[in-house]
């Protein structure tokens, strides 16, 4: 099992023990979407969903989900965030479909990165606005989830193409 950083010498599980990395301040940026109809679109902006306010309600939702990243995800370490910004921006597709495009920022000052919390920050944010929406329009899309950088530790930076 030579290399493999998340087994032990038997072949099993095990999280990496971080302890010696410097502390480094950190930061990533995860990107995601929901693909919906004008009705629900208008629901959210005119802020008329019977479950309140979408986009508010998914930004805590995101920071939440960022803050209990290591409950879900096996081998995250859990670590001290020191920020967290949920941002969205809206995309016409054409005059009937609309993407909202979901923002992640993650920061902290550790020994570990923040890839992972920013990536659950994104998808429980996209995971919530489907939720408040679902009575609307079941037929919502949530798009790719993906990293579009990261700064800090040991392997440096990173910037999606």
């Amino acid at each position: 099992m030579t290399g493999l950083t998340h087994f032990n010498e038997d072949g099993r599980a095990r999280m990496v023990d971080v302890s010696d990395k410097k502390a480094t301040a950190r930061k990533a940026i995860a990107r995601s979407s929901v693909l919906m109809t004008n009705k629900v679109y208008q629901s959210i902006i005119e802020q008329k969903n019977k479950k309140g306010d979408v986009l508010g309600v998914a930004q805590v939702a995101g920071i939440m989900g960022a803050k209990q990243t290591p409950m879900l995800i096996p081998m995250c370490h859990p670590i001290q965030i020191s920020g967290v910004d949920i941002s969205f921006e809206w995309v016409k597709l054409n005059k009937d479909r609309f993407e909202l495009v979901i923002y992640a920022e993650v920061k902290t000052i550790g020994n570990t990165g923040v890839e992972m919390e920013a990536l659950t920050a994104a998808s429980a944010t996209a995971l919530t606005v489907y939720d408040m929406c679902k009575a609307i329009d079941k037929s919502m899309t949530i798009g790719e989830t993906y990293l579009l950088e990261k700064s800090g530790g040991k392997s440096g930076d990173y910037k999606r193409k």
